[in-house]
């Protein structure tokens, strides 16, 4: 992986839960992008380890999920990981909205992906084949969270577009960034 880094902004290319994740840097307040050298990011090798988790609902469903939220957790994500449970998930969380894009590089689980965004309410619905490095661009510029579940487990409960994922101190923005 590589990062452009612009001399005021930085343009991120994330390698994200396995799944390779390309934008902005959520801290920058632009969206220009420009041609500057490239910085190298080290791909990771191996799963990283469980990392914190939060309850999150989605309907009547309690989900645990690890929260992806460092620039290292967001670029290893599910990487090389070989089971997850049926009510586990992944969260990852971005300082802003953007257009988000998912593939799945080094990623062995068959996943799917909810592209969210501030409000907490799921705009896109993605299955991802395990190693299939074809990007799965969202739609909108408004994505500020992705999780990831098995594959198929939005279907199996009924968790559709327009679902609202909370946490138990509220909505994720109130939860992540206090407002």
């Amino acid at each position: 992986m590589r990062f452009a880094v612009p001399s005021v902004f930085i343009t991120l290319l994330l390698a994200s839960t396995g799944c390779n994740h390309q934008a902005e840097d959520p801290s920058s307040a632009n969206s220009a992008r420009t041609n500057s050298a490239p910085l190298a990011v080290p791909e990771a090798k191996q799963p990283q380890g469980k990392l914190q988790t939060m309850k999150l609902y989605l309907g009547p469903q309690e989900i645990s999920a690890e929260l992806a939220i460092t620039l290292p957790q967001i670029t290893t994500g599910m990487m090389f990981r070989t089971n997850m449970a049926e009510m586990e998930g992944m969260l990852f969380v971005f300082g802003r909205p953007h257009q988000a894009q998912f593939w799945m590089r080094n990623t062995l689980l068959p996943l799917s992906c909810a592209y969210i965004d501030p409000e907490g309410t799921i705009l896109e619905l993605h299955d991802m084949k395990p190693l299939d490095e074809t990007g799965i661009p969202a739609v909108t510029d408004q994505i500020q969270y992705v999780l990831e579940m098995k594959q198929g487990w939005f279907q199996r409960n009924n968790a559709s577009t327009g679902a609202v994922v909370r946490t138990p101190r509220g909505t994720l923005q109130q939860t992540f960034f206090g407002h």
